[in-house]
């Protein structure tokens, strides 16, 4: 239902010759979801816990823009998730959400947010203890795709060769580095807060 009313959106922005910024021509990478999935799903559970945003794509969806901590708890079949952070206004905000394995069978993790779209969510490497890197993307017809990429470690001040193992990830499946926008973390979020949130 909601990739529908994703799809009227699209139309509606076609119809009024404004097509959204994350829409672009094309299509989506090549990517061995299945691959990943076989590799990944036995390992999901140690997934769950803390992550930091590091470095993000530009994602209208994303409405924190600082400080962002996110948290996953695994039930056996998918994960409860709970993302806080600052927003541009500078207020701390909390999104809850969950990711689950499709619906359809597609061999690949959905993500769903509250008052968002669900949409693909593929670990595209990880070492489950240092660093992820995560990468959603949807193919639409008439040659159009959106694609979000994030990185995610898990320390908020990691070092920069977690990093550069995503940005490396990314450029391999055609992801340009040139996107990604560093994520403020460090000693001047307000962990203790999000947490409470």
């Amino acid at each position: 239902m909601k990739v529908v009313c994703l799809l009227l959106v699209l139309v509606a922005a076609v119809a009024a010759d404004k097509i959204p910024d994350f829409v672009v021509p094309g299509k989506c990478p090549p990517c061995d979801i299945e691959g990943l999935w076989n590799q990944q799903r036995s390992e999901h559970a140690r997934y769950a816990g803390v992550w930091y945003q590091q470095a993000i794509t530009s994602n209208p969806y994303q409405p924190n823009k600082k400080c962002n901590r996110i948290e996953y708890s695994h039930d056996g079949h998918g994960f409860e998730a709970k993302t806080c952070g600052i927003n541009a206004e500078g207020n701390l905000l909390r999104h809850n959400g969950k990711i689950y394995p499709n619906p359809l069978g597609v061999p690949v993790l959905s993500i769903d947010y509250e008052g968002m779209f669900a949409a693909p969510y593929t670990i595209l490497s990880t070492d489950y203890s240092n660093y992820a890197c995560i990468y959603s993307c949807i193919d639409y017809n008439y040659g159009y795709y959106s694609d979000f990429a994030f990185i995610f470690t898990r320390s908020a001040t990691p070092s920069d060769n977690y990093i550069q193992k995503c940005l490396d990830v990314f450029q391999s499946h055609n992801v340009n580095n040139s996107r990604f926008e560093r994520t403020e973390q460090g000693s001047s979020c307000p962990y203790d807060a999000l947490k409470a949130l």
